[in-house]
C-alpha cells in the first residue's frame, strides 16, 4: 500500500511538472515578484517597471477561442500600488504597449483576454517591430501550437543598458525601455523534444524570422535567465544548444 501511495504522489508530481515546463529556474540576480494569471505567469520586476519574463503554455483551444480582443489596457491590480503601471504611464511615448503574452494567445475565456492586458504583461515595444516582426513570431508560435498541440513559450526584455533609457510622466514611475526582446519556444514529444530562441532588436526588423533565431543557450547568456530547468539535464543540456530553424519549419 505505501509503494503505491508513493507512485500515485510521483506521478502526480510528473503531471504537475509537465504542466510547468514553461517556468524558468527563480532568478536570483534581479528583483522577481511572480504573479499567475489564469493564463500566463510574469516575473516582475520592480525596479524596470517591466516583466523580466512572461510564461505560458499554448493550445489549440487557446488559439482557437471565440473571445474577443478588449483592447483595454490596465494596472495589474495583483501587483501593489507603487509598483503598479498604469495605461497613461506610456502616453506621448512613442513606444507601443508592447504584449509579451499577445491578446491573440487568450481567446479561450475573457478572463484570459482581460488579464493579458495587463500592464505586468507589457514592455515599450517599438512600434514597427511591434506590428512586424514581433507579430510574425507570434503568430508563428500559434501555428506551432495548432501543429504540435502543445507548445511552452517565455518572452521578455533584454536590457543591454542597464534600463537607462526610460519613459514615463509620473513621479516614481519611470519605465526601462528594453534594447532587444527575446522569445523562447520548446516543444515536448513523445519521441523528440526541441526548442530554439530569437532575439529582435526594439526597432524595425529587417529579414527573415530565422535570421534572429539563436540557440536557448544565447538568450539565456543575454537574458541571464535559465529556461526549461524541469527537462531532464540531458535533454535540457542537448536541446538548449542548438539552433534548427530548418526543424521548425522557418
Amino acid at each position: 500500500m505505501r509503494w503505491f501511495v508513493i507512485s500515485i504522489s510521483l506521478l502526480l508530481s510528473v503531471a504537475v511538472n509537465a504542466q510547468q515546463y514553461e517556468m524558468p529556474a527563480k532568478l536570483t540576480n534581479k528583483p522577481e515578484k511572480i504573479i499567475k494569471h489564469e493564463a500566463y505567469t510574469v516575473s516582475f520586476n520592480t525596479s524596470t517597471l517591466t516583466p523580466n519574463y512572461v510564461a505560458w503554455c499554448l493550445t489549440p483551444d487557446r488559439v482557437n477561442g471565440k473571445t474577443k480582443r478588449t483592447d483595454f489596457f490596465d494596472g495589474d491590480p495583483m501587483i501593489e500600488q507603487k509598483y503598479r503601471v498604469i495605461h497613461g504611464d506610456y502616453s506621448s511615448s512613442r513606444f507601443d504597449r508592447g504584449h509579451m503574452c499577445p491578446a491573440a494567445d487568450n481567446r479561450q475565456s475573457y478572463k484570459a483576454m482581460t488579464e493579458c492586458f495587463y500592464m505586468t504583461n507589457m514592455c515599450p515595444q517599438n512600434h514597427g517591430l511591434n506590428t512586424g516582426a514581433w507579430n510574425d513570431l507570434e503568430i508563428q508560435c500559434r501555428s506551432w501550437a495548432r501543429n504540435y498541440k502543445k507548445i511552452y513559450i517565455v518572452a521578455g526584455p533584454i536590457f543591454d543598458n542597464g534600463g537607462q533609457r526610460k519613459i514615463g510622466r509620473r513621479r516614481g514611475f519611470r519605465i526601462a525601455v528594453p534594447d532587444r526582446f527575446f522569445k523562447v519556444v520548446l516543444m515536448v514529444g513523445k519521441n523528440s523534444t526541441k526548442a530554439i530562441g530569437f532575439i529582435y532588436p526594439n526597432g524595425n526588423a529587417q529579414g527573415e524570422m530565422r535570421d534572429y533565431a539563436v540557440s536557448v543557450d544565447a538568450v539565456e547568456k543575454a537574458a541571464k535567465i535559465d529556461f526549461f530547468p524541469l527537462l531532464e539535464d540531458k535533454i535540457e543540456n542537448q536541446v538548449e544548444a542548438v539552433c534548427k530553424p530548418s526543424a521548425w519549419g522557418i
